[in-house]
């Protein structure tokens, strides 16, 4: 398999070109022998798959080719690459160079923001073509993610939104900047990348057939012009999509050029500018033309050499349409940025690459890229802060030195006394910013003070402080409650989690945490509590009197009628019946479509169902648009829930009066414990519960939280 890629690789250029890559690759794979990946195969697969990109996708020359196999063979023996210099060109060796000296920089070098970052790679290559390498490079691991732990993919994914991609925009590598972008927001947000994936699939049809109803008054005109021309739809990446989404603040559903309509024309350069015009004006004398949205790159390219006419346009069913108009040459400039200005296939223009190259330095060396931060960076309302080893912690933005060490330990950010940020010494209130290097100072004799919440931010430093705030709390609430159940057995009376979530409902409280607080503070009598109980059980009994006999009458039709009130499929299938998938269990106010079974009835799911993007992709015409339908307050829904942290089985309890704390009713409950590789000890829950809606359920999340033993809450999918 390697050997077709590296021989599919050689036969693109002449003879002369195919040796020089050829020996290189042979040095590389003798080099990397018995070196392998993530997933097991040989290291020498990552240095190819860079190759395939930067010959075939970028399109460089074979001397960068061969020198991205002289770098891998020779990244870690510097004494090699001199060794073999006489055996190669010049260019070959200083790439190769540039590619060592990128690979030789640490975090603490660059603390990785994007600007120092950038420059230093100016700075350590002579040659253009090594930052071009590197994006390469960096595509191949993105394109590879999954063979590396996660620890890994999340530093290099915040790599490559903060660094790769601002240069991919700035050298207009639109293509390769939008995949790469694609790839991080696939594994920084999941569910997320998954909704909005799954939607562009539900909602193709719908654009297949506008476009069709778009194109066809134009076709005649065009053809009887003689203007030659090829048709594409554009649709905005999942990122792009969700960053305007973002910004905006707007569901998907109103998201204003989702796709766009591309005509490609094939016209001499003399007869580019006129011919684009000319496929406007008959464009816009069909479809009413928004002005404010014409965008003339075309008389006035960009920086980057981007040339292209956009507009958008209204059809008469009122539907907006974004138009772009360019040249088959405009397009492979678009697509692969100044790279498509010459060719590999043995044409060697040298006056062409020198100038070519120029340019590619003079932007790199520009302030260009700073105008992409108005993009992801933008977006992102984190930092991300280093430890001195390296380890990568994200933060939310205005995280102060004291939210940093909580996010290490809990036990660091209780004695933590304040740290050393890129050397120099902070306070524990002071901010960090992105790149900082932390190292925690920590005093045995420091305690936290509720001062401390007056400038954490981040959600766990605040619930630490909070809980280490209430340890002595803590201790009295569980006497208060030691205390109850020894006075009710006195009472022959039962204690179970249901009878204390009664006596917390009619005292007000909260949790049993309140409860077990009160009695110890004798705010609230025990005696009290014994003529309530009493009570309780005279009123329990006239009440179930009381629902039996209206239950009778209502059991029968309950279920047929109340069910159904709260969906509407559509008018023409008011009447078929319908039930909840139990792959994703979907409750009110997720996102949902329905799909049609095989015995006729209608399963509903959440967009961002597993089973979801098979269903839409293969099933498209057994898809049926849903919407929720407003539903009673009485309506339950259920769902399932799973809970990790850290610490024995004994937090069931706490668990599941956080649940009821939150009036959602618990229909199933196991927890067990596992050993941890450090040999520490951790539980997992799982609990089935009913909630109201998804309001109501993330209420309940919630307050599962705040509980100091709880790392990980998540709603499960199958049951």
């Amino acid at each position: 398999m390697l050997t077709n890629k590296i021989n599919r690789i050689i036969e693109k250029y002449p003879s002369e070109g195919a040796e020089l890559i050829r020996r290189s690759y042979n040095i590389a794979a003798q080099k990397l022998e018995g070196k392998s990946r993530g997933n097991g195969h040989p290291f020498v697969e990552h240095p190819i798959g860079v190759a395939e990109i930067v010959s075939g996708e970028i399109g460089l020359m074979p001397e960068a080719v061969a020198a991205i196999f002289l770098h891998e063979a020779t990244r870690e023996d510097k004494e090699m690459l001199e060794e073999i210099s006489r055996q190669f060109p010049a260019e070959c060796i200083l790439i190769a160079q540039g590619l060592n000296n990128i690979s030789s920089i640490t975090l603490k070098d660059t603390q990785l923001q994007a600007e120092q970052y950038r420059k230093l790679i100016v700075s350590y290559s002579k040659d253009p073509r090594v930052t071009l390498i590197k994006l390469a490079d960096r595509l191949e691991i993105m394109r590879n993610l999954e063979i590396f732990p996660k620890s890994s993919i999340i530093k290099k994914i915040t790599e490559t939104i903060m660094l790769y991609i601002p240069i991919a925009h700035q050298l207009g590598l639109y293509k390769i900047k939008s995949e790469m972008e694609d790839l991080y927001f696939k594994h920084a947000d999941t569910e997320s990348y998954r909704a909005i994936s799954n939607k562009l699939k539900a909602t193709e049809p719908d654009r297949v057939k506008l476009v069709t109803e778009f194109v066809k008054p134009l076709e005649e005109t065009l053809n009887r012009k003689g203007i030659k021309y090829k048709l594409k739809v554009r649709t905005k990446t999942a990122y792009s999509i969700w960053k305007k989404m973002q910004k905006q603040k707007v569901p998907f559903e109103e998201v204003f050029d989702v796709f766009a309509v591309r005509f490609i024309l094939d016209v001499p350069l003399e007869k580019e500018h006129d011919v684009c015009w000319d496929v406007y004006s008959l464009v816009t004398q069909e479809y009413k033309p928004d002005t404010s949205r014409l965008r003339d790159w075309i008389t006035n390219p960009k920086p980057n050499g981007y040339e292209s006419l956009h507009t958008t346009v209204q059809n008469k069913d009122g539907a907006h349409i974004e138009v772009q108009i360019r040249t088959v040459r405009m397009d492979d400039m678009a697509e692969n940025g100044h790279a498509s200005h010459w060719s590999y296939k043995g044409i060697k223009s040298v006056a062409g690459l020198d100038q070519w190259l120029k340019n590619v330095k003079t932007m790199l060396e520009s302030n260009q890229a700073d105008a992409y931060k108005s993009g992801p960076l933008a977006s992102l309302d984190e930092i991300f802060v280093f430890t001195p080893t390296g380890d990568l912690r994200q933060l939310p933005n205005g995280a102060s030195v004291l939210d940093f060490a909580f996010s290490i330990h809990s036990n660091l950010g209780v004695k933590c006394s304040g740290a050393r940020v890129n050397g120099k010494v902070y306070s524990i209130r002071d901010e960090l910013h992105t790149g900082d290097v932390v190292e925690i100072m920590s005093n045995k004799n420091q305690k936290p003070s509720a001062d401390w919440l007056n400038f954490v931010i981040s959600s766990k430093a605040k619930n630490r402080i909070k809980n280490k705030l209430k340890e002595e709390e803590v201790k009295l609430s569980k006497l208060g409650l030691e205390t109850l159940e020894r006075r009710m057995k006195n009472w022959k009376e039962e204690y179970n989690d249901e009878v204390l979530g009664e006596i917390i409902k009619h005292y007000k409280l909260k949790t049993s945490f309140d409860l077990g607080l009160a009695i110890n503070k004798e705010e609230i009598e025990l005696s009290d509590i014994k003529e309530f109980i009493t009570k309780k059980e005279e009123v329990y009994k006239a009440e179930e009197q009381d629902k039996d006999n209206n239950q009778s009458g209502k059991a029968q039709n309950s279920n047929k009628s109340h069910d159904q009130n709260y969906l509407v499929i559509s008018d023409k299938l008011d009447n078929i019946s319908f039930k909840m998938a139990k792959c994703c269990n979907p409750i009110f106010g997720d996102d949902v479509f329905g799909f049609v079974s095989a015995t006729g009835g209608i399963k509903i799911h959440r967009i961002s169902c597993p089973n979801a993007a098979r269903l839409l992709e293969q099933y498209p015409y057994r898809v049926q648009k849903v919407k929720w339908k407003q539903v009673s307050g009485t309506t339950q829904f259920q769902t399932r829930l799973k809970v990790i942290g850290e610490g024995d089985a004994s937090c069931g309890s706490r668990i599941m009066d956080a649940v009821t704390g939150q009036q959602a009713s618990i229909r199933g409950f196991q927890i067990g414990e596992r050993s941890k590789p450090n040999g520490a000890t951790e539980f997992v829950a799982e609990l089935g519960i009913s909630v109201s809606n998804n309001a109501h359920l993330d209420r309940v999340t919630s307050a599962i939280k705040k509980l100091k033993e709880v790392k990980t809450v998540l709603r499960m999918s199958t049951k």
